[in-house]
């Protein structure tokens, strides 16, 4: 829990920074391009991470992969403000929630929605659609599949969660049929 509060200042920091100079969407892709780094190369976290090597080499190996980004001024002193508060570990989770701060900037939400089988193209549209008119926003639908559903789907909004599995309302069911026993 703390991490997310963390995470969640240093993001919505950024997000009024971006919203005032009018570089929230440039720094979305600032942000989401320092963290694919920090994924591919796993040697560069660790180089800036590592309490073992000293501040002044992990700051320089910062310093140097940053000016290879490109990256904008805002984005060198954002990212070296989470180096000097030691909290560039949490650029990760910062960068998520920055990403949703944007979606949610521009009207777009995201939606999980677990399925048991594949879905088609057309059944991936029509739940898009029905999502959109229930919030109101534009819906990016990602897609996952889990046999163990049986049939049905799982969507996720937000705080919000639409279950209509199989499994659950098994689930319900037999929850039900125990009550009815006791009475």
């Amino acid at each position: 829990m703390k991490n997310y509060v963390i995470q969640r200042r240093y993001a919505k920091a950024l997000m009024l920074i971006g919203k005032e100079d009018n570089n929230a969407e440039q720094y979305k892709e600032e942000l989401n391009g320092f963290v694919s780094v920090l994924d591919m190369e796993k040697a560069f976290e660790s180089a800036i991470t590592n309490p073992l090597y000293p501040v002044e080499a992990r700051r320089k190996v910062l310093d140097t992969v940053i000016e290879k980004l490109g990256v904008s001024v805002m984005m060198r002193s954002f990212l070296a403000l989470l180096f000097e508060k030691r909290r560039i570990q949490h650029v990760r989770g910062i960068n998520e929630v920055y990403q949703t701060l944007v979606d949610e900037l521009k009207g777009i939400v995201r939606a999980d929605v677990v399925s048991a089988g594949e879905l088609s193209d057309d059944v991936v549209e029509k739940i898009r659609a029905s999502l959109s008119k229930m919030t109101g926003k534009q819906v990016i639908v990602d897609i996952a599949q889990d046999p163990s559903l049986i049939g049905g789907i799982v969507t996720k909004v937000g705080d919000m969660v639409l279950d209509g599995s199989i499994k659950t309302q098994l689930s319900n069911m037999k929850e039900s049929l125990k009550k009815g026993e006791r009475v």
